[in-house]
C-alpha cells in the first residue's frame, strides 16, 4: 500500500481504544507495520496517541500510558570526548529525543578483532523474548548469530565492562552480560524495542532480574561492506558500522517511562558480514 503522511480518523481511533485496553505499544506498531505503515508514521502517531490520551474511549485497566517524558541524559553532555581510564572516546552526533550519541574510537581493532575470536566459536541463533511467555524464541524477523560473555567473565571483559559503565554513567553490576551478534550476508533483526514493554505478561520475569533496560550501547566489531546499518525509523536516522565505533540510546526515565521513540533495526548485510557487541543496562543491579 502506498505509505499516508497521516493515519486516517480510523486508524487512529484503533490506536486511542487499544491504548485504552493495555495493549502493548510494540504489539501496536508491529500490527501497523505489518499492514504497510511505515514505521516513522506508526511511531510518529503512536507518540501522539499517547499525548492525546484516549480520544473519548473508556479507560481500562491498566491505564492509558503517559507521554515520555525527557530528562537529562545520562550519557556526559559536555564536551566532545569522553574521558574513561583507559580510553577517550569521540562524540560525532548527539541526538536529544529520543536520546541517541554515536561515538568513535570507544575500543582499537585489536580489541575489536578479540572479541569477535573469543565469540566465534560459541555462536548460536539469537532469539527473542516472546510477550506473551517471556520464553526466548528464534524468529525470521531476527536471523543473527551470537554468543554473550558473565559479567567480567576474564581480565579483557572486565576492562570492557568498565570502560562501558564509565561511558554509560551507570554502575557496572546493572549491566547485563556483553553479547556478540554475528550477521552473514541476509541477515537483519527487524524494527524493535530493547526496553521490556511493562503491559506484556512475558516482561515480567525479565523485570524481576533487575527491573527495566534504561540504555544500550551497540559496539562495532568490523567496517561492512555493504548494508547493516542500525535504524531510528521515528527519527529517520541510520548509523553505518564502523569498527571501533559504537551508537548509545536511552529510553527510560527515574518514572520508569519508557520511550517509543527509540525503536530501532538493524537492516539486513547486503555485502560481507557485520559484527557487533551490545551492552544492556538496568535500572537496579541484573541478577541473571
Amino acid at each position: 500500500m502506498n505509505n499516508p503522511s497521516a493515519l486516517s480518523p480510523q486508524w487512529r481511533a484503533w490506536l486511542d481504544e487499544n491504548l485504552a485496553r493495555g495493549c502493548s505499544q510494540a504489539s501496536l506498531l508491529d500490527t501497523m507495520v505489518e499492514t504497510g505503515i511505515s514505521p516513522s508514521l506508526a511511531t510518529a502517531e503512536l507518540q501522539q496517541a499517547l499525548t492525546r490520551g484516549t480520544a473519548g474511549v473508556t479507560p481500562a485497566t491498566p491505564p492509558t500510558p503517559q507521554a515520555y517524558v525527557y530528562e537529562s541524559p545520562r550519557l556526559p553532555q559536555s564536551g566532545n570526548v569522553i574521558h574513561t581510564q583507559d580510553r577517550d572516546v569521540h562524540v560525532t552526533m548527539r541526538l536529544a529525543r529520543p536520546v541517541i550519541a554515536v561515538l568513535d574510537d570507544f575500543m582499537s581493532p585489536d580489541e575489536c578483532d578479540q572479541l569477535v575470536e573469543l565469540a566465534r566459536l560459541k555462536l548460536k541463533r539469537s532469539a527473542i523474548v516472546d510477550p506473551a511467555s517471556g520464553q526466548e524464541k528464534v524468529i525470521d524477523a531476527r536471523s543473527s548469530y551470537g554468543t554473550f560473555f558473565y559479567l567480567n567473565e576474564n581480565d579483557f571483559i572486565t576492562r570492557l565492562d568498565r570502560r562501558i559503565a564509565e561511558l554509560m554513567h551507570w554502575p557496572v553490576e546493572n549491566g547485563e552480560g556483553i553479547q556478540i551478534l554475528h550477521y552473514p550476508v541476509g541477515a537483519e533483526y527487524k524494527a524493535h524495542f530493547d526496553y521490556f514493554p511493562p503491559e506484556d505478561p512475558g516482561s515480567l520475569p525479565h523485570l524481576a532480574k533487575g527491573g527495566q533496560r534504561v540504555s544500550t550501547l551497540v559496539m562495532y566489531l568490523n567496517d561492512v561492506q555493504e548494508g547493516g546499518e542500525t535504524t531510528f525509523p521515528s527519527v529517520q536516522l541510520s548509523v553505518t558500522p564502523k569498527k571501533g565505533s559504537a551508537a548509545y540510546f536511552e529510553y527510560c526515565n527515574s518514572l520508569g517511562q519508557v520511550d517509543p521513540l527509540s525503536l530501532h533495526s538493524g537492516v539486513p548485510v547486503v555485502a560481507g558480514e557485520k559484527w557487533i557487541a551490545t551492552k544492556w543496562m538496568r535500572q537496579q543491579r541484573y541478577n541473571p
